[in-house]
């Protein structure tokens, strides 16, 4: 037998066997059995093209050399021999080398339209500009006949050529009705492109969301801790923004850009040091809570500098603050919630006492209803007004709870951001107490914030990226991501008519991003209960 490698190769040349190779001259015979080696040893062995073809051209030229016969070498003894006589030969031909093409090197492999391919995840230019997805859409249309006839959005991908085969039987246009020469389904038409095509092209248009990825605004904000549990800027219904700033209180005018200093902490206390960790303005008002790291919780009016009161009833830093009217809620390093009325001669009414760490977030719900708090427990606790015992309690986060945000839009639908370890965007239907979805964002969760005019959400990360991410809700697509702070923004601010945010981080700046759309949406509910679609 010859000297394959291969036995299915063996098998393959058993057939010339009716034809003795003796017959033939020598040279001869050794050309052409080494020319089957090298033509078997191509098709099932894993060797490089270029060893082959190596093999293939030396038995061609050892005529000089008078080998043995091959029946009596052995493969490594023949592949060994005709290497050596290879390089003692020189010669002008060049034998290129080929490297194995797997599957993944294939440009003719099949290619499934329904897998996210990573070309089209990340290029957010091509999903930006419309005319080359409307270009797209024409090609599937006239290439593989995938019947587009309007403009679809991010939220809905086409999928009309999901089962669709590309060579497939059509209706004549003359069997379904009359025609005319002037319709693009005519078999007259002048047409270049067919009738869903047609149809595409004259669908209205949505025009893209643009979002500034610069903020038109950038403020120093020296002394700007880096705690991820501080709440230390917010801002007014009055357009005037708050911001803690090592033990003082500064306020800037959105409409003047005034700056104005309200308080320093170290003139009140003497030697003893104290810092600002929490800032809260009132709903509707211009008083302003602020928490220290003393546990006293000050009341200040923002129009004559003057504070008003001071409340006692922590043992360690006040790091979460929410109003709810004339009532204020307070949350400390000492893990209790302290409910107090301002209005009252006593510092706190109500201690709520369900954590078991330090108390990092707290939101009132827009009916003023329901008081969700998060901490460091990893605990997120939905509370009643006027109880003490919570209604709801939620433990899938798997780090600290400080970003909570309730819903403008829907009611009862919570919002909630877990830490480092966590990394989720979660919602929760407090009605039902059920949890809803959530969302993996690769990164540290902030801070969240609804926006007021339309289904979206805005979130601040800090681990790793340090992002602003823009979110369509409830599909949850990205609309935006904002980059430009160095450090965790770990502060969050809606203006008042809810078109822009402020950021705040450890790199000790403020930045102003213009991220929502001013005017409401027009769209109206649909639902039975809203009592206004139907009056006539």
């Amino acid at each position: 037998p010859l000297p394959f490698s291969s036995s299915r190769a063996h098998s393959l040349t058993t057939s010339h066997r009716t034809t003795p190779l003796f017959h033939l001259p020598l040279e001869f015979t050794v050309s052409l059995a080494t020319s089957l080696d090298a033509t078997a040893a191509y098709l099932f062995s894993p060797a490089p093209l270029s060893t082959l073809y190596s093999m293939q051209y030396t038995s061609f030229t050892a005529h000089s050399l008078s080998p043995p016969h091959p029946h009596l070498l052995t493969h490594t003894q023949y592949v060994t021999q005709s290497r050596s006589h290879a390089n003692s030969r020189r010669t002008s031909r060049f034998i290129p080398y080929r490297e194995p093409r797997g599957r993944a090197e294939d440009p003719f492999q099949t290619v499934d339209e329904n897998e996210p391919s990573q070309s089209a995840a990340g290029s957010a230019e091509v999903r930006d500009d419309p005319g080359k997805v409307t270009y797209r859409m024409l090609l599937k249309n006239e290439l593989l006949g995938a019947g587009v006839d309007q403009m679809q959005g991010d939220d809905s991908p086409p999928s009309a050529t999901k089962g669709r085969k590309v060579l497939s039987f059509k209706t004549s246009a003359s069997a379904s009705g009359s025609s005319s020469v002037f319709q693009p389904q005519s078999p007259f038409s002048l047409s270049p492109i067919g009738a869903d095509s047609h149809k595409l092209l004259a669908s209205p248009r949505k025009i893209p969301r643009k979002v500034p990825k610069v903020p038109f605004k950038v403020l120093d904000a020296p002394d700007l801790q880096d705690d991820f549990y501080l709440n230390l800027v917010d801002w007014s219904s009055q357009n005037v923004l708050c911001v803690g700033l090592g033990s003082c209180v500064y306020l800037w005018s959105a409409c003047t850009s005034k700056v104005t200093k309200l308080c320093d902490l170290r003139s009140d206390v003497g030697d003893t040091p104290d810092l600002v960790t929490s800032v809260k303005w009132m709903g509707r008002g211009s008083l302003l809570a602020i928490g220290t790291t003393q546990g006293i919780v000050q009341i200040w009016d923002s129009v004559k500098c003057q504070r008003i009161r001071s409340m006692t009833g922590h043992s360690s830093r006040v790091g979460a603050l929410a109003w709810n009217s004339h009532l204020l809620s307070s949350g400390s390093r000492d893990r209790k919630i302290l409910q107090r009325d301002t209005r009252a001669a006593e510092p706190f009414q109500d201690a709520l006492l369900s954590h078991k760490q330090e108390v990092c977030g707290l939101e009132w719900s827009p009916d003023e209803q329901h008081l969700a708090s998060g901490g460091n427990d990893n605990k997120l606790f939905v509370w009643k007004a006027s109880y003490t015992q919570p209604a709801h309690r939620f433990s899938d986060h798997t780090a600290a709870v400080k970003a909570i945000a309730w819903s403008p839009h829907q009611h009862g639908l919570l919002a909630s951001g877990g830490g480092t370890a966590d990394q989720c965007i979660r919602f929760w239907n407090t009605l039902t107490s059920q949890p809803l979805q959530s969302v993996f964002t690769k990164s540290q969760v902030c801070n969240l914030a609804w926006a007021k005019n339309s289904n979206e959400l805005v979130s601040t990360h800090g681990y790793s990226q340090n992002q602003i991410v823009l979110w369509r809700y409830p599909s949850m697509t990205q609309i935006a991501t904002l980059t430009g702070h160095t450090y965790r923004v770990l502060y969050l601010a809606m203006s008042p008519d809810g078109q822009t945010i402020v950021t705040g981080a450890g790199d000790e700046t403020l930045r102003f991003w213009n991220v929502f759309s001013k005017s409401r949406s027009p769209k109206q509910s649909k639902s039975v209960l809203n009592l206004f679609t139907h009056i006539r």
